[in-house]
């Protein structure tokens, strides 16, 4: 039998969420700063309000990470305390 959990964890929806964001983000930023190297007009101030995205996807990941790490910390303790109530 295998002891892999085939639900979803905690955090892993904030960090696939994270991940796309960033990558918007990061997709973004190069369109933004292409006009800049061909020597093209600017991009309108939104253009450059959507790259932060990149920050904001990085954030979603970050607390998806510490809350997956949290809900991990929790198991393990929950196991150890059932191995020492024997």
């Amino acid at each position: 039998m295998s002891t892999h959990e085939s639900s979803p964890r905690t955090g892993d929806a904030l960090v696939r969420t994270g991940g796309v964001v960033f990558l918007v983000g990061a997709v973004a930023t190069l369109v933004t700063v292409l006009p800049l190297f061909i020597g093209a007009d600017p991009l309108p101030s939104i253009a450059y309000g959507v790259s932060m995205l990149m920050g904001v996807g990085f954030l979603l990941a970050a607390a998806g990470l510490l809350r997956s790490i949290g809900r991990e910390r929790a198991a393990a303790k929950a196991v150890q305390r059932s191995g020492n109530s024997r």
